[in-house]
């Protein structure tokens, strides 16, 4: 599977009613869920983005859409171009570690702008696909709100594509240990990012981020520690509890932990104590919202199978899928 297929599909997975309203992109609703989260968008800023970035489409004689990396550098907020190339080239490398080819999605191109008068020059430009753009809003500094929104919203179309594609070619969905590899590899990674930001907010040492880590969990987990919630689970001490969650405890927390690192970030975020607040505000705002929708809370929800087994069992399957093939 291609990091590409794993971000579609993460984009459609949600742990109820409302993130699934979310995958739909209705502003209003996507407004209102950020402000739950305590990172409202000012009003049409979310309408103003979607159709100034279908408005830069084109389409190429073979009738397949692009943008340029230039409309695009100012649809993200960067003021400087060279700055911007960066964040491309970061995309590239990101495309070619998924798999694909740079050139399908990035293509150097030279255009013709008027300068005045009926005089033009030339400048260099990228004609980029969509793929290309999500890779790099993907890669872009998250603290600009442009960006922290286009990489929902590409994740959202691009599903959208994908669910499209695989209808017509009898779409299976994904099963349940699907999901759970899935978003517990995302909670890996996003687990970083959050440690990076709690570390510009002040929470230095080991101890400290577990404090930190804490504080989310019990906001989420109505005041459950670690501890706390592997003894409602029914697990050993030495089982992780993530190891251990369905698909929608996961993504429970996964949002937990993308608002937390936006929060520390947006908000610059300064002191361990506030850090701490910060992260079990966000998990009460996040176990409020489930509430709402009629959810079940995460304590209640049941033990799943371990983690590393759900792996090589899968792994195992499609070792013996590709060998039926073959």
């Amino acid at each position: 599977m291609t990091n590409e297929d794993r971000t579609n599909k993460l984009a459609g997975m949600a742990f109820g009613e409302a993130l699934s309203r979310l995958a739909n992109t209705n502003p209003l609703e996507v407004n209102a869920l950020a402000s739950e989260t305590g990172s409202p968008l000012k009003d049409g800023a979310i309408e103003r983005l979607i159709a100034q970035f279908e408005d830069t489409a084109h389409l190429d004689e073979a009738g397949v859409e692009f943008w340029t990396a230039r409309s695009l550098q100012h649809l993200l907020g960067y003021s400087d171009y060279r700055n911007f190339l960066n964040t491309v080239e970061k995309a590239k490398i990101a495309c070619e570690t998924s798999g694909q080819k740079v050139g399908d999605h990035f293509v150097d191109v030279t255009d013709m702008i008027e300068v005045g008068k009926g005089a033009e020059r030339q400048i260099d430009d990228i004609h980029m696909t969509r793929y290309a753009c999500y890779l790099v809003a993907q890669n872009g500094d998250s603290r600009k709100k442009p960006v922290a929104f286009a990489q929902t919203y590409f994740a959202i179309q691009t599903r959208r594509q994908e669910i499209e594609d695989d209808d017509a070619a009898q779409y299976v969905p994904l099963s349940e240990d699907q999901k759970r590899l899935l978003l517990r590899d995302e909670i890996k990674d996003h687990n970083k990012k959050l440690a990076s930001a709690a570390k510009g907010a002040g929470v230095i040492d080991p101890f400290d981020f577990a404090v930190f880590q804490t504080h989310g969990y019990q906001g989420l987990y109505g005041g459950l520690d670690r501890i706390g919630i592997q003894r409602r689970k029914g697990l050993k001490s030495k089982q992780h509890i993530l190891d251990h969650m369905g698909s929608t405890e996961l993504a429970a927390n996964l949002f937990r932990a993308t608002q937390t690192e936006e929060k520390l970030r947006r908000d610059k975020v300064r002191g361990k104590a506030a850090a701490n607040a910060t992260h079990y505000e966000v998990g009460s705002k996040v176990r409020q919202a489930i509430k709402d929708i009629g959810g079940t809370m995460p304590e209640n929800l049941p033990v799943a199978e371990d983690i590393v087994k759900v792996g090589r069992r899968l792994k195992k399957a499609l070792a013996n899928s590709t060998k039926a093939i073959k």
